[in-house]
This record gives C-alpha cells, sequence and structure tokens, in this order.
C-alpha cells in the first residue's frame, strides 16, 4: 500500500496546507477565517455509487454528542463503514495520498444519507471543551484536527453545505471533495468553522466524512 509522503495528523496545519495546495485542481477558498479546500472529481463515479450502496446497508438514524433539546437539529442517517471493504480501502488510500493526513489519526470511514426535508443545523465538528461529553469522546485521542467529506451524488435540489463565518456555500456534485481545518492557527478550536448541512428539498444526497484527531485513533 501506498502511503503519503509527509504523513501528519494535522494538528500541525502547514504541511497539511501545502500538500493539499500541491494537488491537481485543488482550490482554497479565499478567507483569512478558516482554512477551507475543494476538489472536483476526487473520486469517480462508479466508486461513488458503490460506497452508496454500502451506506445504504448499514444506515441508521445520526445522532450528536451534546443533545442541545432540538429534536430535527441532525435529522440525517449514518452508516459506519466496514474498513475490510475494498472499496473502502480505496478511499482511505486516495484520502492519505491526497491531504497528506495520516490514517493512523482518522477516525473509521463514515457515510450519510439526507433524504428529502432532512438537514444537519449550524454545527462545528470539533468538540466542545466545556462540553458535557467532552471527556467521553476526547480522552484517548484528543480532539479533531481536520475534516475531509466527499459528495457521493447531486441531489435534484438543495443539499448545499453552507459555512455561514465566510458566506460561503458550497453545492454537491458527484465526487467533489470539501476539506477543512477545525482550528486556528494558534491550535485552538475555530468557530468559523460553523458549518450547516442545508436542506434536501428533492431527490436523496449521499456523502463520506473522515475526521481526524490529535492523536491516533482507537
Amino acid at each position: 500500500m501506498d502511503t503519503p509522503p509527509s504523513p501528519g495528523s494535522g494538528l500541525e496545519a502547514g504541511p497539511i496546507v501545502a500538500h493539499l495546495l500541491a494537488q491537481p485542481g485543488v482550490q482554497k477558498v479565499p478567507s483569512p477565517k478558516l482554512d477551507l479546500f475543494l476538489a472536483r472529481g476526487f473520486i469517480g463515479p462508479e466508486l461513488c455509487a458503490a460506497l452508496i450502496e454500502r451506506i445504504d446497508a448499514v444506515r441508521r438514524p445520526s445522532t450528536i454528542a451534546d443533545p442541545n433539546g432540538d429534536a430535527a437539529f441532525r435529522t440525517s442517517e449514518t452508516g459506519d463503514l466496514f474498513a475490510g471493504d475494498p472499496v473502502v480501502q480505496a478511499v482511505e488510500r486516495r484520502l492519505a495520498m491526497f491531504t497528506g493526513l495520516d490514517p493512523v489519526h482518522g477516525e473509521p470511514l463514515q457515510g450519510q444519507r439526507y433524504a428529502v426535508g432532512q438537514e444537519f443545523k449550524g454545527h462545528t465538528d470539533y468538540f466542545e471543551p466545556q462540553g458535557a461529553d467532552y471527556a467521553k469522546y476526547c480522552s484517548v485521542a484528543g480532539n479533531r484536527t481536520w475534516t475531509v467529506m466527499v459528495y457521493l451524488n447531486e441531489p435534484q435540489a438543495g443539499g448545499a453545505t453552507r459555512f455561514k463565518a465566510i458566506d460561503k456555500i458550497v453545492q454537491p456534485e458527484t465526487g467533489k471533495m470539501v476539506a477543512w481545518n477545525n482550528r486556528r492557527a494558534d491550535g485552538s478550536p475555530n468557530p468559523a468553522t460553523l458549518h450547516q448541512g442545508m436542506k434536501v428539498r428533492a431527490g436523496t444526497k449521499y456523502v463520506i466524512t473522515k475526521w481526524y484527531r490529535e492523536l491516533p485513533w482507537g
């Protein structure tokens, strides 16, 4: 298996930013508030279709770490993808080579499905240090450093990802990758990474998500 030339946990952002910018087709969203990258055609349609099949086989109602009393805050479905599956392994290799993020620091690959009317309201991917469940989720591997998400299809309407702090809306496209650093330059969690999975208005949206941690996972 190929290994990334300069793997990292993402805790030190510089090498990951440089590695991403060296990849063909990568665009960095121009903003001083956060490091946000886009890449069209990150994975091909056949691999996307295979991942959709696997998500449908294991999906369950999504949850959130710190319940906030809003039962409609996250209404999607989630599925954990089997690490031994050759399709999943192919995606993992692609993620490692493209991002420079060390898979040792990565959580298991996860898929999400959004039907009509489903959404994930504005949230950040890191765990709030003062949150009720911080110790539960971060005591072993630390907090999340980077997020890498890939759209697997294009719903007929809706389903965009909105980064409110920079007024950026990313439209779903089959195989498009979105990656961002969950931290500020000083290493503290970056609230400007607040993002929203907007409601699907027609069709269905599928994505995969990979989160990376400060320390090795597991």
